[in-house]
């Protein structure tokens, strides 16, 4: 299952150092499937996205992934890919940029023609091979339609490909320089949510969090002082805070940190897929890790 992580400080920039993966030093690492791509995205103080990401086919794409990775943002995209559709190339790794936005996502989307029939002029914004960067493409092209309400894309999106494209799952985190926005859908994967005080439960301590399965790590000294969001494929410290997003539910941070969440899909995909609908490689990168 591929790993997605997101973290909102605003209204502050924060610096924060980021390991897209741990080391392989244990039997129980070596044991699980090695990811295909690892991907982290930034802004700097202009709000222009920055991104650094690889797929990982040598030695060489490893050291990357396991070398710290250091940046100051207001908001900060994650990703580990375990591929579904898409060859391991830089351009069919998370996180992707569009019109200033990043974007990753978790799951498998199905009949790729009719997305493309349906994204019209906005598919020469796809640069690679995968169902998500073509969604992407779909939110964005939705979201020009409404004026740029990114939420009110992402929901009008969503709304579509439930109606009309097989799905087994649409998890996703979009971000600006200021904002984010995360949405699960339907059950099929959890995606949490922590509103973290500053110095989180205790009070005084820095943001560390860390993945169960070693994959992604986190860590945020001046959030000892400042409050933040994060939204993770899985709780990622001990914080009781953390809760799961109900399915269809999107999640909103903004710009002044307020957050607010809706229901935006009341019902299952109209073609709801299991694994035993995927290919052997799609439902292999849909397994927990």
């Amino acid at each position: 299952m591929c790993r997605l992580f997101g973290l909102s400080a605003a209204p502050q920039r924060v610096h924060a150092t980021f390991w897209l993966l741990e080391a392989p030093d244990s039997l129980a690492a070596q044991s699980r499937r090695e990811p295909d791509g690892t991907g982290l995205g930034a802004f700097d103080h202009d709000g222009r996205p920055h991104v650094w990401k690889q797929p990982l086919a040598a030695y060489e794409d490893e050291k990357f992934a396991y070398e710290a990775k250091q940046c100051e943002s207001v908001t900060f995209l994650a990703h580990i890919r375990y591929a579904s559709t898409g060859g391991l190339e830089s351009r069919n790794t998370h996180p992707f940029e569009q019109h200033g936005r990043l974007f990753a996502h978790n799951g498998v989307i199905g009949d790729l023609p009719a997305l493309e029939e349906r994204l019209g002029d906005e598919r020469n914004l796809v640069g690679g091979d995968t169902d998500s960067e073509r969604f992407f493409a779909l939110i964005t092209k939705e979201t020009a339609a409404r004026g740029g309400d990114v939420g009110a894309g992402i929901t009008a999106a969503a709304r579509w490909a439930a109606d009309h494209l097989p799905i087994y799952a649409l998890n996703l985190i979009l971000t600006t320089a200021t904002e984010l926005w995360a949405l699960r859908y339907p059950d099929t994967h959890d995606l949490f949510v922590l509103q973290r005080e500053p110095g989180g439960p205790h009070g005084d301590r820095h943001l560390e969090h860390a993945s169960t399965a070693g994959r992604i790590r986190a860590r945020s000294g001046q959030l000892a002082h400042h409050r933040a969001v994060v939204v993770a494929s899985e709780r990622m410290d001990e914080d009781p805070g953390w809760q799961d997003l109900r399915p269809g539910q999107l999640l909103h941070v903004g710009a002044d940190q307020v957050v607010t969440r809706r229901t935006v899909l009341e019902h299952p995909p109209r073609h709801q897929l299991t694994l035993d609908d995927l290919g052997a490689h799609a439902a292999a990168s849909q397994h927990g890790r």
